[in-house]
């Protein structure tokens, strides 16, 4: 199964971050965050990725051609050029379609244009700048169980300041950015059907708008509730957060073995969630 991400878009409240490089290269803990996400995919067995790119998408080519290189011991000969890869230390079973959608192209069009790429099958879909801690086995076994085109992962959003329980003038508890413990917003984290690139008209649609309401509207469109670890990176007071649990050594999206062993056997490190369906009108 192919794993579609969306990496084109321009990360304009990561200024500082995004002027040379586009938001899913900007790094945690010196890797791009387009490089955590996969790996979280890869721990689940899928090693299938088309990666939509858009604002500097050069970067992210680069990035992997040269990451086999960076990865190994070389030994280069200057007479000859050629250059022979041994003693590699992050070997990963990937295979990457690198497709260019456009610099302006919208989120539901750069979907559509990555169809010639995925094909006729199921498929998955995130953003490239958010991180979880979700099953995604358990994640596909929910989106085949229900039958429909559509399946969202709804998340609950973390707080941006932190949650006071109050007993008049008292403070009984404080927690520091809580996620919220009301409403379900649109984590992303997507299942779905090739049916669904007829509900995107063109470059100009926008994939959280019509297509998803759309969706909705048919009786199309599940969610996945997952309650337990997702955090998006939107801005730098984000990143901070990401590489802070990063350096902590408790980052709850590292549910990967740092070795060479390959993949992992989906089991370690994974929190289990309710995953009861309702219906969505939109994701958020």
């Amino acid at each position: 199964m192919k794993v579609a991400i969306l990496a084109g878009g321009l990360g304009t409240r990561l200024a500082e971050e995004t002027e040379t490089k586009p938001k899913p290269m900007v790094e945690i803990g010196g890797r791009p965050i387009l490089w955590h996400i996969m790996r979280h995919y890869y721990h689940y067995d899928f090693k299938e990725f088309v990666v939509a790119l858009g604002y500097k998408g050069e970067v992210i080519k680069k990035y992997m051609v040269d990451y086999c290189s960076l990865s190994s011991n070389l030994t280069v000969s200057l007479s000859s050029g050629l250059v022979k890869k041994h003693g590699v230390y992050d070997e990963l079973d990937w295979t990457i379609d690198l497709i260019e959608t456009g610099t302006t192209t919208n989120t539901g069009g750069r979907i559509k244009r990555l169809a010639p790429y995925i094909g006729k099958e199921t498929f998955m879909l995130t953003w490239g700048d958010g991180v979880s801690d979700i099953n995604l086995h358990d994640l596909l076994e929910f989106h085949r169980a229900h039958g429909k085109l559509a399946t969202l992962t709804a998340v609950r959003p973390p707080a941006r300041f932190g949650h006071l329980e109050l007993d008049g003038d008292q403070i009984v508890e404080f927690s520091e950015k809580p996620q919220t413990r009301e409403g379900w917003i649109n984590g992303a984290f997507f299942v779905l059907e090739p049916e669904v690139f007829d509900y995107i008209d063109g470059d100009d649609t926008q994939w959280e708008k019509e297509p998803l309401e759309r969706l909705a509207q048919d009786g199309q469109l599940m969610a996945y509730r997952h309650s337990s670890f997702w955090q998006c990176m939107d801005t730098v007071r984000d990143k901070k957060l990401l590489e802070t649990l990063w350096q902590s050594g408790n980052a709850p999206w590292k549910i990967w073995e740092e070795n060479n062993a390959g993949i992992g056997n989906g089991s370690q490190g994974v929190h289990r969630n309710d995953s009861s369906a309702f219906a969505v009108s939109r994701g958020a």
